[in-house]
């Protein structure tokens, strides 16, 4: 069997099945980027739930496999080499999770870049972006009087919106027919900025149809239907 003892994170949450990979999250946009991959490619995988109610994000444990404090995180006890291999930063799983199991990503080198260009756009503009605009207008932002902030994220969110709207026309998915990694980041996103934030009226999310027709698509999944309830 494999032994996982010794990472510190597996004291405060147990491997009940160490061969398996471990993984440490909550179903936020970010997190669920990995529970709906381990899905979709039908990995062995075991869930850990990270309480942020109770700060566990900041305990000595968690920290000992993510230095920034943020989910998700996995270990992967069948690592390269055989070697169990802890990670962190949902993009980099992601890109792991694609080339261990040679899917998700596409094959051929070019375009196998789109995919990995629309991941990144993910995550230097669409979480951030839509982060904070959920923070201003849904949680503790939305009783600062000035509505300049609320105002620059909720144009830049929209002028995100377009460039996905532009690119998605005539295409099944980000990459053409390719369904991939690029997907799995970039729709949890969406789907919180119009479900969870209910800020779809603030963006005018109904001037982005083909954004909308991709996400309904997206969520039609199986395997992300499951993966965004994960950790329960």
């Amino acid at each position: 069997m494999t032994d996982l003892s010794a990472f510190p994170i597996t004291r405060k949450w147990p491997a009940a099945h160490p061969d398996r990979i471990q993984l440490y999250s909550l179903p936020t946009p970010n997190g669920v980027k990995v529970s709906i991959a381990l899905e979709e490619l039908g990995l062995p995988y075991e869930a850990h739930r990270v309480a942020f109610d109770t700060n566990d994000q900041l305990s000595p444990e968690f920290l000992s496999l993510n230095p920034n404090n943020k989910i998700p995180a996995i270990i992967d006890p069948d690592g390269p080499g055989g070697q169990p291999l802890p990670l962190f930063e949902s993009g980099a799983i992601l890109i792991y999770l694609a080339d261990k199991t040679g899917r998700l990503l596409p094959a051929d080198p070019a375009t196998r870049y789109q995919a990995l260009q629309w991941l990144m756009f993910q995550m230097g503009g669409i979480g951030p972006m839509f982060g904070q605009l959920g923070f201003f207008h849904k949680f503790a932002g939305k009783d600062i009087e000035d509505k300049r902030p609320l105002g620059r994220y909720a144009t830049e969110s929209r002028r995100l919106l377009g460039v996905l709207n532009q690119h998605l026309q005539g295409k099944a998915w980000l990459v053409g027919d390719d369904y991939s990694i690029a997907d799995i980041a970039v729709f949890p996103w969406v789907r919180n900025l119009v479900g969870f934030y209910g800020a779809g009226d603030l963006v005018g999310f109904q001037d982005f149809p083909e954004v909308e027709r991709v996400l309904q698509a997206f969520l039609a999944r199986p395997a992300v239907q499951r993966g965004l309830t994960i950790p329960g």
